[in-house]
């Protein structure tokens, strides 16, 4: 029988804070300079920072709960929950699956019951604004959301841990990412029969499972990083999708109505609140989320040698990506486009941290024109977001295609 989850306090060295908290304040506060002026933050906050530092060691526990159940001994059947039995909970409904176990029970009652905050039309709403988007949203994602926090520890190396090194393995983790960023902006995606509710769920748990897994075998070192998957992490990430991608759009062109960012922000809210992650860390607003985001980016650690692996690994897979005809071609301007909106987003010093090339932004004159035109016209009129949902359709289909180079399109397995 697998030994129970430690509570989270008696994870905790001397102090209340893992020794990542605020390892490089300098570095920290240079990187946020655009974040602080966008935020409109103008004093630090000493009680959210220590929070920010304190649920380093705060997990999900009804997920781990969940989880407890799920490799509980197997000789003592009337509590262990099987994956079988939470797949079909997650498909048809608790109520199908005979004498459910009561770990079962609880995380459904929560994740079924829809907080009375939610507005499923702003949902729907916000889900259109991604995607309307297209290639702008994965632009962004990718330079600015995840290649951008390789920059500091914890969750980089949680990622080298589990073999996500390889470009072929990169390009899986790319292509699980999208395609549930593609369900979750699906039409009814977020209803409870939508594709976007249930894979968020699914992660939930398979971040639940992760925690559970690398808190008690070895490898992973708590007192240094804080719990493999922890509230302040999942929250931080939470602002990459919402707020920030918001912010990215925007430096490269892509005009968004201040009611369509608050259905944005209301949609991931709903995920984030699906995803286990505290309420009082679920934003209406950007300017909420920024000033979060903004102390989260202050209290980080330097940089690992596995963010500079990541990248390296990300880079090589997008060099590798069969694209048809004149791959060579299509795959030196794939690359070189890469280099060049993360020189825009991240600048030189990050990039030579990284170890990449420094290329040189000369398409993001042409990238920020084409956003322009298309958000400030097409977007505007019905028939314009009607085209503009078909292309980006289109687009977000190729390329969840391409990543999964043929492979069966499916999140990551559970890792029991």
């Amino acid at each position: 029988m697998t030994s129970p989850s430690l509570p989270a306090q008696d994870t905790r060295a001397a102090s209340p804070y893992p020794q990542r908290f605020r390892e490089a304040p300098e570095r920290s506060t240079r990187h946020g300079k655009v974040l602080r002026r966008v935020a409109g933050v103008e004093q630090i906050d000493e009680k959210l920072l220590d929070l920010i530092g304190r649920r380093l060691y705060e997990r999900d526990e009804l997920g781990a709960e969940l989880v407890q159940a799920m490799r509980s001994d197997a000789a003592d059947p009337s509590g262990r929950v099987t994956m079988a039995q939470f797949n079909k909970a997650l498909d048809e409904g608790i109520r199908v699956v005979p004498d459910a176990p009561d770990a079962l029970v609880r995380f459904f009652a929560v994740v079924d019951e829809v907080p009375d905050w939610v507005d499923f039309d702003l949902v729907e709403r916000g889900a259109g604004v991604l995607w309307r988007m297209g290639r702008v949203s994965t632009d962004v994602l990718l330079n600015l959301s995840l290649i951008g926090s390789y920059r500091y520890g914890g969750p980089a190396d949680l990622l080298a841990l589990t073999g996500a090194l390889t470009s072929s393995k990169a390009m899986r983790r790319l292509g699980e990412t999208e395609t549930w960023t593609h369900a979750v902006a699906g039409a009814g995606g977020m209803r409870r029969d939508g594709q976007g509710f249930k894979l968020t769920v699914h992660v939930r748990l398979m971040h639940a499972l992760m925690n559970n897994r690398y808190e008690h075998n070895g490898r992973w070192e708590t007192e240094r990083w804080g719990l493999p998957i922890n509230q302040t992490d999942q929250a931080s990430t939470l602002g990459l999708f919402n707020s920030i991608l918001l912010m990215g759009t925007r430096f490269l062109g892509w005009r968004v109505s201040a009611e369509d960012a608050a259905a944005f922000m209301h949609l991931w809210k709903y995920v984030g609140w699906l995803l286990g992650i505290n309420e009082d860390w679920l934003f209406d607003t950007e300017r909420e989320q920024n000033a979060f985001n903004y102390h989260v980016l202050i209290a980080q650690s330097g940089q690992t040698d596995a963010g500079g692996a990541l990248t390296q690994g990300i880079l090589e897979g997008e060099s590798r990506v069969d694209r048809g005809r004149l791959h060579p071609l299509r795959s030196w301007y794939a690359r070189a486009r890469l280099l060049g909106t993360l020189r825009y987003f991240l600048g030189k010093e990050s990039m030579q941290e990284l170890r990449i090339p420094v290329g040189l932004p000369w398409m993001v004159p042409a990238i920020f024109a084409k956003n322009l035109a298309a958000s400030t016209v097409l977007d505007r009129t019905a028939g314009g977001r009607r085209y503009l949902e078909k292309a980006g359709a289109a687009y977000r289909k190729k390329r969840i295609d391409l990543l999964f180079e043929g492979a069966r399109q499916k999140i990551g397995e559970l890792p029991l």
